[in-house]
């Protein structure tokens, strides 16, 4: 890596911890699907390609992210039922993901992309709602406050 690689990753590492310093709670969650998003992105391409390292590496920060970011976040007292559903589903999306890797399929990557796409796109939405209230004065509901990830 030469030094002018070296000052645009140290620059693009700031820009992303600053990102992730200035995000609200909500807004780090987003972040989590992006990322495993993006990982599981490269992971199809890297199946695809039949470079198994590539592939390995991918898989490997989806799980991380799914494991120690959007599974470690759920609060189960105060989410309840919901907070236990996503927990079995980011469980059921670590055992597809580890069979992906394990057989290099490509299925079960697109499958987990699906979902997750479906669960960041039901969260980005959850954000602008809970934006619109707090823009207009509308004073949340204890359910409001219950769902949390």
């Amino acid at each position: 890596m030469n030094p002018g690689q070296k000052q645009a990753m140290a620059y693009a590492n700031i820009g992303l911890e600053t990102g992730v310093a200035a995000a609200s709670p909500h807004r780090l969650i987003l972040m989590l699907y992006d990322g495993a998003l993006i990982a599981l992105v490269d992971a199809q391409k890297h199946l695809e390609a039949k470079n198994i390292p590539g592939k390995g590496q991918a898989i490997s920060k989806a799980l991380q992210i799914i494991d120690e970011g959007l599974k470690a976040s759920l609060d189960e007292t105060s989410g309840g039922e919901i907070a236990v559903h996503l927990k079995d589903l980011y469980d059921y999306m670590t055992r597809r993901l580890l069979l992906a890797s394990l057989r290099n399929q490509v299925e079960p990557v697109i499958e987990v992309r699906n979902l997750l796409g479906q669960l960041r796109e039901a969260w980005e939405a959850i954000g602008k709602q809970v934006d619109a209230q707090a823009a207009s004065g509308t004073p949340q509901t204890n359910a409001d406050t219950k769902v949390r990830t």
